[in-house]
């Protein structure tokens, strides 16, 4: 069980297992397509969902082999930090690291997973799977929504 408000006492390579992964707020915005434009290398959110993602929960169809049968699924881990870059802004991994606080409407602050939603933080009821877009059409999906600082 972690221990209360551990995200303002531990940094993200001292925090157990559980610790870290109760730090997703299960927004699933990290699970958006991205396009990245090959002069700048500045990301590109779409409104399409990996294929993997379930999008009534917002949570992986199989989380524990995700890595596997998505090829490009990036498994966040305190030895890729780096990655928090493409990550959004209101993304807990990469407040913490930038030592920042959580937002109010965090499960971890607001007691309730139902929150990101109400926040309008979550992709729930914005997005369609990859799957339902020919991938030379991803462009025309780009949304400017997912960052909001």
């Amino acid at each position: 069980m972690p221990e209360p408000r551990f995200w303002e006492t531990k940094s993200l390579e001292q925090m157990t297992g559980p610790e870290w992964e109760s730090l997703c707020d299960g927004c699933a915005r990290c699970c958006l397509q991205k396009l990245e434009d090959e002069d700048t290398g500045e990301v590109y959110y779409t409104d399409l969902a990996c294929r993997s993602l379930d999008l009534a929960s917002c949570r992986c169809k199989d989380y524990a082999q995700r890595t596997s049968q998505v090829p490009n699924c990036i498994s966040l881990g305190v030895d890729n930090l780096d990655a928090l870059q493409w990550l959004p802004d209101t993304c807990a991994y990469r407040l913490i690291a930038e030592g920042k606080r959580l937002y109010d409407w965090h499960p971890l602050i607001s007691g309730s997973a139902a929150s990101v939603v109400e926040a309008g933080i979550s992709i729930k009821g914005k997005c369609t799977t990859e799957m339902a877009v020919p991938s030379d059409q991803w462009e025309e999906h780009l949304i400017d929504w997912v960052q909001i600082g």
